[in-house]
């Protein structure tokens, strides 16, 4: 099943400031993300960015936005569910969108996006983890999270695995792009 950049969209989820900190890993799990961001904007894809009650988490890190502002292009939305699909709004906006596979990243891996996940598969849709772009406080969580998505159909990658699949061709400025992003 080959992911194509013409039906993808992406959803960054829930990558906040006062959870962050405690996120194992969280530094490489922040360049991670960036990589991924800036990637999907060379391949032309809509990304998405949840936070899980602002009031409470705070905003997304500095990092994440910075990437986001830099491209350019997303939509923010605010939600008090775990899951993303619970939210009316997101919701709506997955259904509407019409992208047979969704990119997950984000926090954490146990709780918002395997609900996340378990959902879009419930929609009809295919959720793709970029596995090195996700975190949890306990390392375990992560890794039974990703063992359950992947059970469950979703497909389990990395950030450059998933970048160059979309990319498809090399010789490119895309590829030369991406290239870049990931060295």
């Amino acid at each position: 099943m080959r992911i194509t950049p013409e039906n993808t969209q992406a959803i960054i989820v829930d990558v906040q400031e006062r959870l962050f900190p405690h996120i194992d890993e969280h530094e490489a799990l922040s360049a991670r993300l960036q990589i991924l961001i800036r990637g999907l904007h060379e391949l032309r894809l809509p990304i998405v960015l949840t936070e899980q009650y602002r009031k409470g988490l705070g905003p997304t890190i500095e990092p994440v936005t910075e990437a986001l502002d830099a491209v350019g292009e997303f939509q923010l939305f605010e939600k008090m569910a775990f899951s993303c699909c619970d939210d009316p709004t997101i919701g709506e906006h997955l259904s509407t969108a019409g992208a047979r596979f969704v990119v997950l990243a984000g926090i954490e891996t146990h709780i918002c996006l395997l609900q996340t996940a378990i959902d879009v598969l419930e929609r009809g849709h295919t959720p793709v983890i970029a596995a090195d772009a996700t975190g949890s406080r306990r390392p375990h969580d992560r890794e039974v999270a990703l063992e359950r998505m992947r059970a469950s159909g979703a497909i389990v990658t990395t950030v450059e695995s998933l970048l160059f699949e979309l990319c498809r061709f090399a010789g490119t400025d895309t590829f030369r792009a991406i290239s870049k992003l990931v060295k």
